[in-house]
């Protein structure tokens, strides 16, 4: 793997929690936005896997959230993506549908892990494979933040499309998340096909989401 800019403080990850050679580490993204779906990504790593930039999602930008994509697809063992729909998640709630991008995004997978390493503190059973959950797994062990990685880019690409729909909510740059701005926006111009009803999003209620 590349070594990195000069002067970077790298970040070395776990490689694993279980010892197992297929262990799959599973991240979302979107779970708090207001509109958009929810992402989640299923990522196995082989056991030496390192680059320098790797960690946390949200503590990377998004330069090399993209430049780290990139090398995550092409260094894993394997990897999925899925995700779930905003109209889904008003249907289902936003847990079970976050449950339901993870389990979409590991049955994508063509290699059946052994372990589950999962981000966060809950989860639902995925075909009988033993798991963990983690919380801030994806800055703990390489493959949850390779998964956040992947969660994260490909659901702003889907974001970017989504904003040429409706500029007006200004996704391109807050990605479904609820800044001041995209509530403001929402009280000028009501709710996109793309936002969350069930999150009610209520003038009193969007700070919640800021």
């Amino acid at each position: 793997m590349s070594k990195g800019k000069p002067g970077l403080k790298a970040v070395r990850l776990l490689s694993g929690f279980s010892g197992m050679q297929h262990e799959a580490g599973i991240d979302e993204a979107g779970r708090g936005c207001l509109a958009g779906p929810v992402y989640a990504a299923a990522v196995i790593l082989p056991a030496d896997f390192y680059h320098p930039l790797l960690n946390d999602s949200k503590q990377m930008s998004e330069e090399n959230r993209m430049l780290l994509r990139d090398v995550i697809e092409a260094g894993a063992i394997d990897f999925g993506v899925g995700s779930v729909s905003a109209a889904e998640i008003d249907r289902i709630n936003i847990l079970q549908a976050t449950f339901k991008a993870m389990h979409l995004a590991l049955d994508k997978l063509k290699h059946r892990p052994d372990f589950l390493l999962v981000d966060g503190n809950r989860f639902h059973a995925w075909r009988e494979v033993p798991f963990q959950c983690m919380i801030e797994g994806d800055a703990r062990y390489a493959h949850i933040a390779a998964a956040s990685v992947l969660a994260k880019t490909y659901r702003d690409e889907e974001m970017m499309r989504m904003h040429e729909q409706y500029p007006i909510y200004h996704w391109k740059d807050n990605k479904g998340y609820g800044t001041a701005r995209h509530r403001q926006a929402v009280l000028e111009h009501g709710l996109s096909p793309f936002h969350r009803r069930s999150f009610q999003l209520k003038e009193q209620q969007l700070s919640l989401f800021s």
